[in-house]
This record gives C-alpha cells, structure tokens and sequence, in this order.
C-alpha cells in the first residue's frame, strides 16, 4: 500500500483515521483503554533502519524504483499528531480510542503496530477489571499466568495491564523489575514433594526473632504436630512426614515470609495439620506464618474449613493472630468461578489466577479497527451490508455527558466545527444508525475524552505511572452505574451522535451507496 501510494503521488496528502473498536468483550459492556504509553515510545522510535530497508529491496518486486526505498528511509512521525483517551478509562464501541493526523502512507504504515498495542493490552486491562469487580475490593488478586502466556511478550505484557486493571501483584519477577510491580509467589507441589522424609532435613534450627537464641524448629513443630493432632482429632500417622520436611525448611528459609501450599497430598489429612504445626513452632519462636494455598478440589468447602481450624488453634491455644492467616486459592479460576464461590460463602482471601486471565479464553480478541475517515479535508466513509461495520466518517470530537448523580450518560460525538455541548443546555443525541432511537440530555457535566498526546514527534502531556493509571480505572469504573457492570446481561451503555452528524453520516451514506436497478 505505501509503494502505491507513493507511485501515485498520494504519500504527501493529509489523512485523519480512527482506532476504535465495535463490540465489548467478555459479553459486557465496558472496556479498559489501555497501550497508550507504548504507542509513545513507538511513535517516538518509528523509522526504517538500513538493513529494514535491504530487507525490503530483496522481498519487494524488483520493479519498486530505488527513490521509494530512499523516500522509506527518510520518513518519521514528525508530521503526525495523535489525539487520544486517557490510557486507564474506561471506554465503549463506535469511541475512537485514538485519532492520527499526518501523511497518508505515514499513517497508513504505523496501523499494524498501533492495533497490536492497543489490542491485547486493552483486552488483558479490561479482563482483570472484570476479575477485580467480581472479587470485591477486599480481596487481593495475584497474576499467576507467566507459564500459560503466549510467549514471553505476552506474559510481560499480561502481567503489566493486569495491574492496571486491578490486580496487586504478579508472579512474573522481569515484570516486577521493569514496571515495579509487586511480586509474590508461593512455592509450588515439586518442592513439597522433593521431601520424603523428616531425615532429609539438613537445617533444622532457626534464631528466635528476638532473643537470638538459636532453637529447634523440627523439634517444636513435631511436638506441636502431636498436640494438634488430637485437638483436631486428625490421624498424626496419615499426615505426611515428607510435607512436614518440606514446610519445615521453607519456614527456616522464610520465618517471615511462610506460606504453605496444603494440597499436595491431602488437604483435611495432611496439609492443615502439617501447617498449623510448623506455623504454631514459628510462633514459639516469634514469628508469624503469613498463611495457606489450595490449589486443588472444593476450594469453598476446604477455605471454610481451613478458616475454621485456624480460628480452633487460635482460640484454643491463645494466638489471635493464627485466626487470621490468609488463605489463597488458585487452579484454574475464572471469572465465573470467583463469583460462584462468593455465592457458596467462601473464606478465600486471595486468588491466585493465570491461564483464564492472561489467555483470555473468553474471548482472545478484543477486534480494534483503524479507519481511514477524512483525506485532505473531505470526509470518508465505509459502507457495509452489516451496518455495525460502517463507519463514521470524518473528524470528530467526542464528549462524556454525566448526570445529576455522577454517573456517566452517553458518549456523544461531534463534528469538530460543531459547539461543545454545555452543563445544563439540552442537547439532542441520535443513535448512528436507527433514526427512531433519539433522546435529549441536560449534562450536568461534560468531559472532552481526547487530549493531544502527540505533535511536532514530541510527546505532549506528561505521562501516569502505572498506579496512576491503575486508579483511573478504578475511578472511571465508579462513574458508570452497576447495571452497566453486572456480569449477566449489562445493560448497554449509549454512545451516540449529534444531529448534525446523523445528518451528515446519512447524506454521505447515500452519496456513496450505489442506486440499484431492478429487471
């Protein structure tokens, strides 16, 4: 496309597109904005290097004349202004996400780049936000999904725009180092199932977190393995020495960081006793067990009962703090998952979520488009049997209307030589494509949704850090109203067009649709 525009002489010529999707994912009716900073730093790095261009001169027809090669090597973004959303808010179909001004084939050569960014890592924000609404806000949520991504560059990037979308930490540590993302982890079944017996153990003192004094901890947790046993009434002979090893000498590795994976062979037999023994010997020796995680079968019913063994030792044995331990659940878990264990009164307090979150079963796709929608001045459409695919053409500028109560109303988009709508003043909003579908709005607030991020190849506003960004998600989810946001049948939220759009996109319409004749 770019050597045809530029044998034709149409490189020079100003085009204005969109970037903007059609449908929410997930079977919702929110998206997450997100990629924003790395179409940035792509914007400012865009070039064609000279060995991009060799590249080029062996794989196109050898008819492509050496000055378009010449021309390749010379182009830059400075001549392309990009407006856009706030990465981190919360956008809906039809939106443009992003508008770019500048060259025809300089634009048209940045597409596939700027649809890959936008793409996944919208999706992946848009997805952790679902998991973090459907978890509630007390519940802390860990991206486990390195193992699952596709590839290492997905995994980075589903780590980093899980965060923004709500979750507070990952297991992937490149992630950690390159966004200051909180890490955490557990250990995983191979290192329980390393230990056969408690004979392996090659340490078994650890020093008192106070006094110094170097003490045994095999010795206290096997007395209190015993104590336990017969307060829980649990056979001490069917819990597993090599699990107890194991915890045994992560807690010696970990004093203030011990946290036991409980279902390597038996959670009711085995797990909890061998925990509560190890953690119930930390304490002799001042430090505190941070907790549990279930990574297998009934994770309601095992998370009530392990909630209430610990609050049994805790009240039995005087150790308030034992009441509390956290419990982390993982295996597997979805959206509908989280919510269905919130209906069965779990006691988890933290999921540990991977393959559903960084793969987005749902839906691996989130369909963003980029459409040409003006040429030097004159607006551009696309038409299509399918009326969702049409588009509407032109330059726009796009307002969020609010109510009296905060909650936002309808996004409604303009033609740019048109007046801002003002608090107060009513306005009519039209539907794009079904004329019956009108209604009149008296914002009590009005938000312009795009701001210019990009002129002159020098980014223009000052960029959020990743938690800035992450609250402004949760901030703008807050302005829409719960139906919008309930997980079965959302209501749809309004994005619409003034009348002087619906007028001009229709006019259009019919400028461009052929006149069929009938025989």
């Amino acid at each position: 496309m770019a050597y045809a525009y530029w044998k034709s002489g149409k490189h020079h010529e100003k085009a204005v597109f969109d970037l903007f999707f059609r449908k929410n994912p997930f079977q919702g009716e929110f998206t997450i904005f997100a990629g924003l900073e790395e179409v940035l730093t792509f914007l400012r790095n865009f070039s064609y290097s000279e060995s991009d261009i060799e590249y080029l001169r062996v794989t196109m027809a050898d008819t492509v004349e050496d000055e378009f090669f010449e021309y390749l090597s010379s182009i830059s973004t400075t001549d392309v202004t990009l407006y856009a959303v706030d990465e981190g808010k919360v956008v809906f179909p039809r939106v443009p996400l992003m508008i770019l001004e500048g060259p025809l084939i300089v634009v048209q050569l940045l597409e596939t780049t700027l649809l890959n960014l936008v793409n996944y890592a919208s999706l992946i924000a848009t997805n952790a936000a679902r998991y973090r609404m459907a978890a509630g806000r007390k519940i802390q949520l860990l991206e486990f999904g390195l193992r699952r991504a596709q590839g290492p560059d997905g995994g980075l990037s589903a780590s980093k725009y899980a965060y923004i979308g709500g979750f507070d930490g990952t297991s992937n540590v490149l992630a950690g180092k390159l966004y200051n993302i909180p890490v955490k982890g557990t250990h995983a079944h191979s290192y329980i199932s390393s230990y056969s017996s408690l004979a392996e153990l090659q340490i078994e003192t650890l020093q008192h977190k106070e006094s110094g004094e170097v003490m045994n901890l095999k010795d206290r947790s096997l007395v209190w393995r015993e104590l336990l046993s017969r307060e829980l009434n649990i056979l001490q002979s069917e819990a597993s020495d090599g699990e107890l090893a194991a915890y045994i000498s992560f807690a010696i590795a970990f004093p203030t960081g011990f946290v036991a994976l409980v279902d390597t062979y038996d959670v009711l037999k085995s797990g909890l006793l061998n925990f509560c023994a190890v953690a119930m010997g930390l304490n002799d020796l001042g430090y505190r067990a941070l907790g549990i995680r279930i990574d297998s079968g009934d994770l309601a019913y095992l998370s009530c009962v392990a909630r209430t063994t610990f609050v049994t030792v805790a009240e039995k044995f005087n150790v308030e703090w034992l009441e509390h331990v956290q419990i982390v659940a993982s295996n597997d878990i979805n959206e509908e998952t989280i919510i269905s264990l919130n209906e069965q009164g779990h006691k988890i307090d933290c999921f540990g979520i991977g393959t559903h979150l960084v793969t987005c079963q749902r839906q691996p796709a989130l369909g963003c488009v980029f459409k040409l929608v003006e040429i030097n001045g004159e607006a551009k459409i696309k038409l299509s049997q399918d009326v969702e695919k049409v588009t509407c053409p032109g330059k726009k500028t796009v307002y969020r209307l609010y109510g009296e109560d905060g909650h936002a109303l309808i996004d409604l988009m303009h033609r740019t030589q048109e007046a801002a709508p003002e608090c107060g003043s009513r306005v009519l909003c039209r539907h794009p494509f079904q004329e019956s579908k009108r209604a009149y709005v008296s914002p009590a607030q009005v938000e312009s949704l795009h701001k210019l991020y990009w002129d002159e190849g020098k980014i223009q506003q000052k960029l959020p850090e990743l938690t800035e960004i992450r609250d402004r998600v949760s901030s703008s989810l807050q302005t829409l109203r719960q139906d919008h946001k309930r997980n079965l049948n959302p209501t749809p939220y309004k994005v619409g067009v003034t009348d002087d759009l619906y007028n001009f996109l229709h006019d259009l319409w019919l400028q461009n649709a052929p006149i069929g004749e009938l025989f």
